[in-house]
Protein backbone atom coordinates (compact mmCIF):
# COMPACT_ATOMS: atom_id res chain seq x y z
CA UNK A 1 0.00 0.00 0.00
CA UNK A 2 1.89 3.47 -0.65
CA UNK A 3 2.30 5.53 2.27
CA UNK A 4 -0.18 8.05 1.97
CA UNK A 5 -3.05 5.21 1.32
CA UNK A 6 -1.55 3.99 4.37
CA UNK A 7 -1.37 6.99 6.72
CA UNK A 8 -4.92 7.65 5.52
CA UNK A 9 -6.02 4.19 7.21
CA UNK A 10 -3.90 4.52 10.10
CA UNK A 11 -5.75 7.72 10.60
CA UNK A 12 -9.01 6.22 10.27
CA UNK A 13 -8.33 3.48 12.67
CA UNK A 14 -6.74 5.46 15.79
CA UNK A 15 -8.51 4.48 18.84
CA UNK A 16 -5.48 6.65 20.88
CA UNK A 17 -8.02 9.08 22.51
CA UNK A 18 -10.14 6.22 23.78
CA UNK A 19 -7.13 5.19 25.97
CA UNK A 20 -6.12 8.49 27.09
CA UNK A 21 -6.99 10.08 30.68
CA UNK A 22 -9.73 11.11 30.52
CA UNK A 23 -10.71 9.05 27.32
CA UNK A 24 -13.17 10.38 24.89
CA UNK A 25 -16.86 10.25 25.68
CA UNK A 26 -17.66 8.74 22.65
CA UNK A 27 -16.95 5.75 20.07
CA UNK A 28 -13.63 7.05 18.08
CA UNK A 29 -14.38 8.00 14.77
CA UNK A 30 -11.85 9.98 12.84
CA UNK A 31 -13.55 12.34 10.18
CA UNK A 32 -11.18 13.51 7.73
CA UNK A 33 -11.30 14.60 4.19
CA UNK A 34 -8.04 14.29 2.11
CA UNK A 35 -6.69 13.87 -1.26
CA UNK A 36 -3.28 13.63 -2.40
CA UNK A 37 -3.35 16.89 -5.05
CA UNK A 38 -5.74 18.82 -3.00
CA UNK A 39 -4.82 22.54 -3.14
CA UNK A 40 -6.74 23.85 -0.55
CA UNK A 41 -6.49 23.01 2.90
CA UNK A 42 -8.89 23.52 5.81
CA UNK A 43 -7.67 23.23 9.31
CA UNK A 44 -11.10 23.45 11.56
CA UNK A 45 -11.81 22.51 15.18
CA UNK A 46 -13.35 19.24 15.11
CA UNK A 47 -16.27 17.42 14.06
CA UNK A 48 -19.41 17.86 15.40
CA UNK A 49 -22.67 15.46 15.83
CA UNK A 50 -23.77 15.42 12.23
CA UNK A 51 -20.15 15.43 10.90
CA UNK A 52 -19.99 12.44 13.59
CA UNK A 53 -22.78 11.13 12.67
CA UNK A 54 -22.30 10.74 9.13
CA UNK A 55 -18.62 10.76 8.96
CA UNK A 56 -18.43 13.36 6.53
CA UNK A 57 -16.69 16.47 7.24
CA UNK A 58 -18.52 19.83 7.91
CA UNK A 59 -21.79 18.13 7.06
CA UNK A 60 -23.85 20.62 8.72
CA UNK A 61 -24.62 24.46 9.67
CA UNK A 62 -21.31 25.47 9.78
CA UNK A 63 -20.34 23.48 6.52
CA UNK A 64 -23.03 25.26 4.71
CA UNK A 65 -21.90 28.68 6.02
CA UNK A 66 -18.36 27.56 5.22
CA UNK A 67 -19.26 27.07 1.91
CA UNK A 68 -21.00 29.99 1.51
CA UNK A 69 -18.07 31.90 2.82
CA UNK A 70 -15.33 29.56 -0.18
CA UNK A 71 -18.16 30.44 -2.62
CA UNK A 72 -18.81 26.37 -3.74
CA UNK A 73 -21.14 23.88 -4.13
CA UNK A 74 -20.99 20.74 -2.15
CA UNK A 75 -19.67 18.80 -4.60
CA UNK A 76 -16.59 21.24 -5.18
CA UNK A 77 -16.17 21.22 -1.26
CA UNK A 78 -15.90 17.43 -1.59
CA UNK A 79 -13.79 16.72 -4.24
CA UNK A 80 -10.55 15.75 -2.67
CA UNK A 81 -8.70 17.36 -5.30
CA UNK A 82 -9.71 20.47 -4.34
CA UNK A 83 -10.43 20.87 -0.54
CA UNK A 84 -8.63 18.32 2.50
CA UNK A 85 -10.32 18.69 5.89
CA UNK A 86 -8.04 17.95 8.51
CA UNK A 87 -9.24 19.12 11.84
CA UNK A 88 -7.42 19.78 14.81
CA UNK A 89 -9.16 16.71 16.61
CA UNK A 90 -10.33 14.13 14.27
CA UNK A 91 -13.06 12.38 16.59
CA UNK A 92 -16.26 14.52 17.95
CA UNK A 93 -15.09 15.20 21.35
CA UNK A 94 -17.91 15.08 23.25
CA UNK A 95 -20.25 18.23 24.54
CA UNK A 96 -19.72 19.99 28.06
CA UNK A 97 -22.67 20.65 30.07
CA UNK A 98 -24.32 23.79 28.35
CA UNK A 99 -24.57 21.49 25.31
CA UNK A 100 -21.50 23.47 23.42
CA UNK A 101 -18.77 20.41 21.65
CA UNK A 102 -15.66 20.40 24.26
CA UNK A 103 -12.23 21.25 22.49
CA UNK A 104 -10.55 19.53 19.52
CA UNK A 105 -8.39 16.22 21.58
CA UNK A 106 -5.09 17.29 22.08
CA UNK A 107 -3.74 14.08 20.83
CA UNK A 108 -4.25 14.29 17.34
CA UNK A 109 -2.73 17.02 15.84
CA UNK A 110 1.00 16.32 17.40
CA UNK A 111 0.52 12.30 16.14
CA UNK A 112 -0.91 12.99 12.65
CA UNK A 113 -0.74 16.36 11.29
CA UNK A 114 3.45 16.11 10.84
CA UNK A 115 2.88 13.35 8.37
CA UNK A 116 -0.18 14.94 6.94
CA UNK A 117 2.06 18.27 6.44
CA UNK A 118 4.75 15.65 4.69
CA UNK A 119 2.12 14.62 2.28
CA UNK A 120 0.14 17.37 1.26
CA UNK A 121 2.75 19.10 -0.92
CA UNK A 122 -0.14 20.08 -3.49
CA UNK A 123 -1.56 23.02 -1.28
CA UNK A 124 -1.62 26.20 -2.05
CA UNK A 125 -3.73 27.88 0.49
CA UNK A 126 -4.46 26.80 3.89
CA UNK A 127 -7.43 28.20 6.18
CA UNK A 128 -7.50 28.33 9.58
CA UNK A 129 -10.93 28.02 10.80
CA UNK A 130 -11.07 29.09 14.42
CA UNK A 131 -8.23 29.89 17.16
CA UNK A 132 -7.38 26.52 17.85
CA UNK A 133 -6.17 26.29 14.47
CA UNK A 134 -4.52 29.53 14.63
CA UNK A 135 -2.76 28.58 17.58
CA UNK A 136 -1.40 25.14 16.03
CA UNK A 137 -0.28 26.88 13.13
CA UNK A 138 0.32 30.59 13.66
CA UNK A 139 1.90 30.25 17.06
CA UNK A 140 3.40 33.35 18.56
CA UNK A 141 3.19 34.75 15.11
CA UNK A 142 -0.69 35.32 15.81
CA UNK A 143 -2.43 38.70 17.32
CA UNK A 144 -3.41 39.24 20.74
CA UNK A 145 -6.71 37.67 19.95
CA UNK A 146 -8.76 35.85 17.12
CA UNK A 147 -10.35 38.45 15.67
CA UNK A 148 -7.13 40.76 15.12
CA UNK A 149 -5.86 37.78 13.52
CA UNK A 150 -8.62 37.50 11.45
CA UNK A 151 -8.29 41.42 10.61
CA UNK A 152 -4.79 41.04 9.66
CA UNK A 153 -4.78 38.08 8.03
CA UNK A 154 -1.99 39.68 5.07
CA UNK A 155 0.63 39.65 7.46
CA UNK A 156 0.31 35.90 7.05
CA UNK A 157 1.39 35.73 3.35
CA UNK A 158 -0.74 34.25 0.38
CA UNK A 159 -0.61 30.33 1.41
CA UNK A 160 -2.14 30.89 4.77
CA UNK A 161 -5.40 32.82 5.95
CA UNK A 162 -7.61 33.08 9.60
CA UNK A 163 -11.03 32.53 9.58
CA UNK A 164 -13.39 32.42 12.08
CA UNK A 165 -15.41 29.70 12.75
CA UNK A 166 -18.78 29.45 10.43
CA UNK A 167 -20.78 28.11 13.85
CA UNK A 168 -24.32 29.75 14.51
CA UNK A 169 -22.35 30.31 18.22
CA UNK A 170 -20.34 33.29 15.93
CA UNK A 171 -23.75 34.66 14.79
CA UNK A 172 -22.92 38.13 17.10
CA UNK A 173 -18.74 38.02 16.06
CA UNK A 174 -19.82 38.26 12.32
CA UNK A 175 -22.70 40.96 13.07
CA UNK A 176 -20.69 43.21 15.07
CA UNK A 177 -17.37 43.02 12.48
CA UNK A 178 -18.82 43.88 9.45
CA UNK A 179 -15.44 44.50 7.97
CA UNK A 180 -14.95 40.90 7.45
CA UNK A 181 -17.62 40.61 5.02
CA UNK A 182 -15.61 42.69 2.38
CA UNK A 183 -12.73 40.24 3.25
CA UNK A 184 -14.86 37.31 1.73
CA UNK A 185 -14.33 38.12 -1.94
CA UNK A 186 -11.09 38.50 -1.59
CA UNK A 187 -11.08 34.71 0.14
CA UNK A 188 -13.39 33.88 -2.90
CA UNK A 189 -11.03 35.35 -5.59
CA UNK A 190 -8.20 32.98 -4.24
CA UNK A 191 -10.52 29.99 -4.07
CA UNK A 192 -11.71 30.68 -7.37
CA UNK A 193 -8.67 30.41 -8.92
CA UNK A 194 -7.80 27.41 -7.44
CA UNK A 195 -10.98 24.87 -7.32
CA UNK A 196 -12.35 22.41 -10.74
CA UNK A 197 -15.83 23.86 -10.74
CA UNK A 198 -18.59 21.27 -10.50
CA UNK A 199 -22.60 21.80 -10.14
CA UNK A 200 -23.41 18.64 -9.94
CA UNK A 201 -25.98 17.63 -6.93
CA UNK A 202 -24.80 15.01 -4.35
CA UNK A 203 -27.52 16.10 -2.07
CA UNK A 204 -26.10 17.74 0.35
CA UNK A 205 -26.57 21.56 1.48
Amino acid sequence: MPKFESLLTEIRSCRVCAHANPPLPVEPNPVLQVGKHAKIRIIGQAPGTLAHASSLTFNDPSGRRLREWLAVTPAEFYNVDNFAVTPMGFCFPGQDAKGGDLPPRRECAPLWHPQLDAQLQQVELTLLVGMYAVKHVLGAKAERNLTETVRHWRAYGPKIMPLPHPSWRNNGWIKRHDWFAAELAELRRRVDQLVTRDDTDIGIR
